[in-house]
This record gives C-alpha cells, structure tokens and sequence, in this order.
C-alpha cells in the first residue's frame, strides 16, 4: 500500500485498545499461581534466575518465553510444542468470551499500580500513537519475532503509559469499580507484590475505555523490542488479521505514577582496574569503601550535579565517576540532539565511555544489562569484569524527549512495577 493510501486508512483511528479470548493457567492443574509467574523475559538474570524459576513449578511460564535448547530454532520449535501441550493437558485454558482485563499489582510499600489489559492496534510510527523512548537491538527483536511466530501467540504484555489528566474519568472509574469485585485470580509474588486480575465484558463498558483511549498517545515503558517485533509480524502477514493487535498493559501514569529505575551495564572482559586507568583524568574518581546502599545514595548526590556512574569489580570497592571533562564531551557526544539528550548519563556513558573511552562494542559477548543492582556487583566482583551503576532518569525527561521523536540509548530506563508474565496470554487462533 502506499504511504498515501496507509496514512488515509490509519490517520484518524488512535489508540486502538481491543477485548481477546485470555489464555489463563488453571489453579487446580498447577502448583500455585505464583509459582508459574515470571518477571518479563529480559529482568530473569541468566542462568540463575531462570533455573530457579524453572524449578519453582514445571509449567512456569519460563519455558514459554526462555525456551532452552541446543539452537533457536530448537528453542522455538520446543516453545510451540510446550504450548499446544499445556493447552491440550488443560493446563492453560481460554476464557469463555472476550474482553479487556483490569489488572492490579499492590506492594508493601504502600504502591498500587492499575491498568487495563487488552490487544492494541498495532500502529506506524508516523501515527505518534505509541511513542518509544528507547532504540532497540535487532538481534533481540529477530529472536522475538521467531518466538511469536513459532507460537503463534504474545506470551507477555509489554507496558504502556498514557496520562489521563482528569480526560479519561470514566476509565479510571471503571478500574476502580472493576477492582472492587471478586478478581479472577488473586496472588501473591515471591517478591510480595500482589497481583489481581478482572475481566471486563460489558459492552457498555469496553465502549467508555475505547472512546477515552482513542484521544491519547501512549509511551512505551517497557517492553520496545516486543513493540518492534508486533510491527515486524503486522508487516509480514495479511492484513487485517490477527497479527494487527499487539498485547498490552496500559497505565494511566497520572493516576498511577511508575517507579523509574535504572538498569545497569556489566562489561564482561573489561577489569575495573582497567577501566580506572583509560579515564587517565577525563573523570574525577573517588574510591568509597562503603556498602552498596551507601554507595547508590553517593551516586544519587552526585548525579544532581551533572554525569555520575559508579563502578565496581573484583577490587571490592566502589568507584564514584563524575565531573567528566566538557572539551571530551564536546568532541565525543553528537550535537545534532537537544541538550536533554545530550546530557543523559545513557548517552555520555555510550558515546563518551564505551565508544571512546573503553571502546568496548555494546554487542552481549561484551555488555550485559542487567536490572538488580546487587546481581550486577556480585556478578562483576565474581567474574572480573566491570559493573557500571547508573542513576535512573525522570518520567518527565523520557516523555518529553519521546514527544519530539527522539529516542534515548537502549536499556536507559526501568519502568515498574513491570506487569507479571504468567497471568493472562493471548494466542492468536482464539
């Protein structure tokens, strides 16, 4: 089609939220409903986290969305199968109608995060329906991509923002109303989040959450490389069809604000050691021998400041980074961005440290990036390489930058609470 026919087809719509046939396990054919939950595919640290999960209940959803084997293709072929298996065992059965799912994650902290599950329109960039924030890496997407192909389903919602601003009343209404009722399922997570889940049916109802959705744009929060594999798929298969909708969860943020946190980089063959002496005076560093709390509160001070990173490996200590040098950061960081880009830690990090600095290739053979703080120190100190501790950005940065169409480094944020894999899935044959 060319691009005038799409963008007369596609122009008016918005943000196309619609009811699907869940996919569900059954609490009485599995261990507990806890137990075959995960956290999304890309948090679950390789090998331990996996391993533990794994060994938590046979039918955890791990072995839907990190299938092993010998080659992806094996791993793929295994996902498929272990699918149509549990399906036919009764292990994961449909929901008897469509709808949408208000879904509800409550800590003990005090936080509780509500949304609405569902299939959305998957649209074209120009639309500006669904703005990301971040670039993504294409091996990553190609291995989702053959993952949804090879199960013919979304295993896990990606998380997506918008902000109500008092627009979208009757929704919040609705959510809040839906979650006063008897959930479909309730549980609680090993980390003490609690999780509910509701379907929402009634006509009348999924008419209020369409209208309201369609005037709003949405940011992803998490989940860009499964954004970028549902466009690959819509592209590659007729349309319309099923492929046209993406999995989502959608959260009002200015009812619901999200935890921004950062995630952190290990770099595998580059000894911390190392690392201190390439600065050779283009960072001000000090050593702290202190906790890692004391550590991580050092950063935050610093970060106020302008750029900070700490680091960390097999010396046991903490490494504070900052104060980097602006002729370096001049010849290093490109111009040609706002300044609110040019300033991301993500990017000085990027531009100034790996490229130039370290010159390290951000490839997985050399970088890993990885959510839980202690697992990243732990891991650098047991294996010689170098942790990289960032401070996170704020909402407002990463939605304005989004606005104006430009995307932050990869793996530059952490929105959560991250909605549990596990709970609700959609295949695309219901």
């Amino acid at each position: 089609m060319n691009s005038a026919g799409h963008s007369k087809a596609t122009a008016p719509r918005g943000l196309e939220l619609t009811p699907f046939r869940g996919l569900r396990y059954d609490p009485d054919r599995v261990g507990s409903l806890a137990a075959v939950t995960s956290p999304p595919y890309d948090v679950v640290v390789r090998p331990d986290g996996l391993h533990h999960l794994q060994s938590a209940d046979p039918y955890n959803i791990v072995r839907l969305i990190l299938p092993e084997a010998g080659t992806p293709a094996e791993r793929n072929a295994q996902a498929a199968e272990t699918l149509r298996r549990w399906r036919a065992e009764g292990v994961l059965t449909p929901d008897p109608e469509p709808g949408l799912y208000v879904y509800e994650q409550r800590d003990g902290d005090g936080l509780v995060q509500r949304g609405v599950i569902g299939t959305l329109r998957v649209s074209e960039p120009e639309e500006r329906l669904v703005l990301p924030h971040e670039d993504v890496m294409p091996h990553i997407v190609a291995d989702r991509a053959d993952l949804m192909r090879a199960t013919s389903a979304n295993l896990e919602p990606l998380l997506l923002t918008y902000r109500g601003d008092g627009s979208a009343a009757g929704t919040a209404d609705l959510i809040e109303r839906t979650a006063g009722r008897p959930p479909l399922l309730a549980t609680t997570t090993e980390d003490g989040v609690h999780h509910g889940l509701w379907s929402v049916t009634d006509p009348a109802d999924l008419a209020v959450i369409r209208g309201e959705l369609s005037a709003h744009q949405a940011l992803i929060a998490d989940g860009h490389h499964r954004w970028a594999t549902y466009r690959r798929l819509r592209a590659e298969h007729p349309s319309p069809g099923p492929w046209d909708h993406g999995l989502v969860l959608l959260v009002d943020t200015a009812r619901y604000p999200l935890r921004v946190r950062a995630i952190h980089r290990l770099l595998h063959d580059l000894p911390v050691a190392k690392a201190l002496k390439a600065l050779d005076g283009s960072f001000r560093v000090r050593r702290l021998d202190v906790p890692l709390p004391r550590a991580m509160d050092a950063l935050a001070e610093a970060a106020e400041q302008g750029n900070a990173f700490l680091l960390t490996g097999d010396d046991g200590a903490f490494h504070l980074v900052d104060r980097p040098d602006p002729a370096l950061l001049d010849r290093t960081v490109p111009a040609d961005r706002p300044e609110a880009w040019r300033t991301l830690d993500a990017t000085v990090l990027h531009a100034t440290l790996l490229d130039h600095v370290w010159r390290v290739p951000d490839d997985p053979a050399h970088i890993a990036y990885i959510h839980d703080t202690a697992a990243t120190v732990d891991k650098a100190r047991r294996d010689g390489g170098t942790a990289v501790l960032m401070h996170p950005v704020h909402e407002d940065v990463v939605r304005d930058l989004a606005r104006q169409g430009v995307t932050m480094p990869r793996k530059s944020t952490s929105f959560g609470p991250k909605p549990a894999s596990g709970l609700v899935l959609r295949v695309l044959d219901l």
